[in-house]
């Protein structure tokens, strides 16, 4: 199963799995085979997956459930009300979640992207 991301999904997990290291290089090349599965209700932009094991190799981050990936969420006068986090359960792509550390700025998936756009 081939998976097709929306481009605020896909350009957060490009910019999150950026290092070059042996997880964030194996994350990416399990991309291409994740679909979002769900989203979170509350509009924050979290993304489920589903994704599959088969067509891929699991990423050397150990078993259980990881933060695979993170990145602050900055606002344009530099504030940080929040972070990006990727999981990976068993080495797995698992989700995509966006974290808010303050009720006064509005923390969504479309705000971590342009706070992590080059």
């Amino acid at each position: 199963m081939k998976g097709t991301l929306s481009a605020d999904v896909a350009l957060v997990l490009e910019a999150v799995t950026g290092e070059d290291d042996p997880v964030h290089r194996a994350l990416r090349l399990q991309v291409p085979y994740i679909r979002v599965r769900g989203r979170c209700t509350c509009g924050c932009g979290t993304a489920y997956f589903d994704l599959d094991t088969n067509a891929v190799r699991p990423a050397p981050s150990g078993p259980g459930t990881v933060v695979a990936a993170e990145a602050p969420i900055l606002t344009e006068d530099g504030e940080c009300p929040g972070e990006v986090l990727l999981f990976a359960q068993g080495g797995y792509l698992s989700w995509l979640e966006v974290c808010s550390w303050s009720d006064e700025t509005e923390v969504t998936l479309a705000t971590a992207e342009r706070s992590l756009r080059p």
